[in-house]
């Protein structure tokens, strides 16, 4: 069988990961061809688009062929919304094929829909499944996940994964932390996910109650919902404090599982037979591997809410060479590591929040909590543009001399070449999320 004609369902598990790169392109292409048509047929939105641009999925000849339609954006999609509610111009499945809604979180606007079939369920499940297996998780484990389930996208999704590989799972959610710490200890719970924030609040909670998380069973972390987790100052303090192996995995609603690290830590796997992944800058135009850039997906067989050329926002950073594993599908080293409208321009230079993120929890005595604070102290009066930015932070355990504000700044402007003024607020100050964390707010600022 070749590989242009292979599918996930055809291979025994893991088996397309390890294809050449070149019968990986065969087999985006191929499924590019049966995909698009299939969306151009069923989603009003593409239909439409398709037809402006005077685009047929049967003149697709290679991958770089993709390229004559625009990018997606999260405002089409809303937008579409608004004009055929509730499910909009996007849903390329009957409502009645639909097996699950969920949402955004709404941060920048009304929360948006997603939708899956049950072949998308099963597909999505499957995924997660794949990715705990490279991570060392087998039939056997007690998962406990502790993602949220209420209208996130997270828990449900990594339940059935976990559930689908044979672990045992408790599906904890993000709440009521002391009993998840009991359930942990009592339970033999192997495994569990989280968000990097989470898993450290959890470890000062384990503290409080009396207990050593690095004493608990856990030996498995993955870590989801925020950067953190292929930050290496991150990952080194969240392995020592529960004395576990931490894995990135990379997410969103539009396509759950993007990627996750496998048991040799060096970036995420792309899914590269579950979407199509083309890495540009600023203009839209592609990247050579090794450089830095905006994450854009088409899946390659989703059947409701199918996007084509979709601008993730997010700035990575692709490797396609094999990995030490033996996987050859790509890596995305670093993770995510940052957003493109996060990433701070500050008198030229390029900061991500992630840069902060490993200066901060690599110096010894701060808490793992952090914020980064634009206000108009740290503006030019005339221009409006950043010089420098405000940074809180808050000390852990025994005091460190009145001059750790004025050795973490040093460190920021020797290692990042920016000025930061560096508060230290009373330990516990900072807001704890067992979802997202906030890391950058803006005091004071019109924008």
């Amino acid at each position: 069988m070749q590989a242009d004609t292979l599918t996930p369902a055809d291979t025994p598990r893991d088996a397309c990961e390890t294809w050449t790169r070149e019968a990986i392109s065969a087999y985006q292409l191929g499924r590019l061809r049966e995909q698009l048509d299939y969306v151009g047929e069923h989603s009003v939105y593409y239909r439409r688009l398709f037809a402006e641009h005077g685009f047929r999925a049967a003149q697709l000849t290679s991958l770089d062929d993709l390229r004559a339609l625009p990018f997606t954006r999260k405002r089409d999609y809303v937008d579409s919304i608004g004009r055929v509610p509730p499910y909009g111009e996007f849903q390329a499945a009957a409502p009645a094929d639909v097996r699950r809604i969920h949402f955004s979180s709404g941060t920048s606007g009304a929360p948006a829909p997603q939708y899956w079939t049950e072949a998308d369920l099963d597909r999505w499940a499957g995924l997660y499944a794949r990715y705990a297996h490279a991570q060392g998780v087998r039939p056997g484990d007690v998962y406990q996940c502790l993602f949220g389930y209420a209208w996130f996208v997270g828990g449900l999704g990594a339940t059935a994964g976990y559930q689908k590989l044979g672990a045992t799972c408790i599906p904890g959610g993000s709440a009521d932390s002391e009993r998840q710490i009991r359930s942990i200890f009592e339970y033999g719970v192997s495994v569990i996910t989280a968000t990097p924030s989470f898993v450290a609040h959890l470890a000062q909670t384990a503290r409080s109650m009396g207990l050593d998380a690095r004493e608990s069973p856990v030996r498995h972390i993955m870590l989801g919902g925020e950067t953190g987790a292929s930050v290496p100052a991150t990952r080194e303090r969240l392995e020592a404090e529960w004395n576990a192996k931490c894995f990135d995995a990379y997410g969103s609603l539009e396509f759950q599982t993007i990627g996750q690290d496998c048991h040799a830590q060096s970036g995420p796997h792309l899914a590269e037979d579950f979407a199509y992944a083309e890495i540009v800058d600023d203009e839209g135009q592609p990247v050579a591997d090794g450089t830095p850039g905006v994450l854009v997906l088409t899946h390659l067989d989703k059947q409701a809410g199918p996007l084509v050329r979709w601008w993730t926002g997010d700035v990575v950073v692709r490797d396609s060479s094999r990995c030490a594993c033996g996987r050859t599908h790509a890596r995305l080293p670093g993770g995510v590591r940052g957003r493109a409208d996060d990433m701070l321009v500050i008198r030229g230079v390029n900061v991500f929040p992630s840069s902060v993120e490993q200066i901060v929890r690599g110096f010894e005595g701060l808490s793992s909590e952090y914020q980064i604070v634009l206000d108009p102290s740290v503006c030019d009066a005339r221009t409006g543009f950043l010089t420098g930015f405000r940074l809180r932070v808050e000390l852990e355990g025994a005091a460190l001399g009145a001059d750790v504000a004025e050795r973490l700044a040093h460190e920021i402007r020797e290692k990042l070449q920016v000025r930061a003024t560096v508060d230290i607020v009373p330990a516990g100050s900072l807001p704890r999320s067992t979802h997202k964390s906030k890391r950058v707010v803006r005091e004071g600022l019109d924008t």
